[in-house]
C-alpha cells in the first residue's frame, strides 16, 4: 500500500514537471497572500491493524504566498500549521487515537487557469510540535497525554500533495506522508525499572483527503473612502 500511493504521487509530479516546462513564462502581477482553513480526513496505513478515518477540522491554518508567472502557470510557498493524525486498534478492546500538530513549510506549482480552476502539486516539509495520545479500552478512556516535541515521533517529516481547485474557493487535496509517523526507536520506562519500545514495528504513514477554504482567495483590502 505504502509502495502504491508513493508511485502515484510520484507520477503525478512527473505529469506537472512535463507541463510546466511546456509553458511560456511572462510574468502578470505581484506576488500576494492567500489563506484558508482544512477539514483533513486521514488514516494511517498500518498493516495487521484495524485503521479508522481521523476528521481534524480544526485548527488547520494554511497561510501561502502566490507567484503566478503566468494566466496558467504559478507557484507558492508559505507558513501552516496542521492538525493531522489517525486512529488504530491495537485489539478489538483497545483503540489508540493519536495526532500531531505540525508546523509546515510548502512547495508548489499551480497549473491551469489562476483565475479559476487549476491543478496544483508539491513537497511540504512539517514539524512536528506538540504529539498527543489517547488509548480506550472497551470504548472508555484510560490514558491520555500531550508532549512537546516529543520524541515518541518522528520531528522532521516529509510530504507529497495534489488538489485542484472547486468552485466558490474551495479546493480539494490528497496528501501522502513518505516519513512514519512513529519513533519506532523511543525507549519509555514500564515502571518496574525496565524500559519497552512502545512504537516498535509501528511503521505508520499518514494518507488524506482534505477539503480547503479560500486557500487560493486573493485577500481583498477594503477602502474606507469609497
Amino acid at each position: 500500500m505504502k509502495k502504491l500511493y508513493t508511485t502515484l504521487f510520484l507520477l503525478s509530479f512527473v505529469v506537472f514537471a512535463s507541463f510546466a516546462q511546456t509553458k511560456t513564462v511572462t510574468k502578470e502581477s505581484k506576488p500576494y497572500f492567500t489563506s484558508g482553513g482544512e477539514w483533513i480526513f486521514s488514516t494511517g496505513t498500518l498493516e495487521n491493524n484495524n485503521n479508522v478515518m481521523r476528521f481534524s477540522p480544526v485548527i488547520n491554518l494554511q497561510n501561502l504566498l502566490n507567484f503566478d508567472q503566468s494566466e496558467t502557470f504559478g507557484w507558492f510557498t508559505g507558513v501552516n500549521i496542521r492538525n493531522v493524525g489517525f486512529i488504530f486498534d491495537e485489539s478489538t478492546s483497545v483503540r489508540k487515537k493519536v495526532r500531531n500538530y505540525n508546523l509546515g513549510i510548502p512547495l508548489g506549482i499551480k497549473l491551469g487557469h489562476m483565475n479559476d480552476r487549476f491543478f496544483f502539486a508539491g513537497y511540504e516539509l512539517e514539524i512536528a510540535m506538540n504529539y498527543r495520545e489517547r488509548t480506550f479500552v472497551d470504548e472508555k478512556r484510560t490514558e491520555r497525554f500531550s508532549v512537546w516535541f516529543s520524541d515518541r515521533v518522528n520531528t522532521v517529516q516529509h510530504a507529497l500533495f495534489i488538489g485542484y481547485t472547486l468552485p466558490k474557493g474551495t479546493s480539494i487535496k490528497a496528501k501522502y506522508y513518505l516519513t512514519s509517523f512513529f519513533n519506532q526507536n523511543f525507549t519509555a520506562s514500564d515502571g518496574n525499572g525496565g524500559t519497552f519500545q512502545p512504537y516498535a514495528g509501528l511503521d505508520a504513514n499518514i494518507f488524506y483527503v482534505s477539503l480547503n477554504f479560500a486557500l487560493f482567495k486573493k485577500w481583498e483590502l477594503v477602502d474606507f473612502e469609497d
